[in-house]
């Protein structure tokens, strides 16, 4: 009669089940991985959009029209900066110019 010892036998069977369970385990990790860095790049999008939307709403409040008139155009923006500029120093704003 054959005799099995048991101890070599649940070596061999729990090393087979790291090595069937590790590449699954891995790739969890990395599809997790991939979608953590895929959510913070869109994080940083949104933060990018969020940080232009208001720079815009800013040039606006300042005299700004992106969609109206645009004969005087890089001037109309280069004074809406201005006064953004002048705020943010706390000296009163420049006089507005024609549109």
């Amino acid at each position: 009669m054959l005799k099995i010892q048991t101890a070599p036998f649940a070596i061999l069977a729990l090393s087979a089940a790291a090595l069937v369970t590790l590449p699954a385990a891995l790739a969890s990790a990395q599809d997790s991985a991939a979608s953590s860095s895929k959510q913070v790049r869109k994080e940083q999008r949104k933060a990018a959009r969020a940080k232009k939307n208001a720079e815009l709403n800013q040039l606006e409040k300042n005299g700004y029209n992106p969609s109206g008139e645009q004969t005087n155009y890089p001037q109309n923006l280069q004074n809406a900066q201005k006064r953004i500029d002048a705020q943010k120093a706390g000296q009163p704003a420049p006089a507005a110019s024609a549109p």
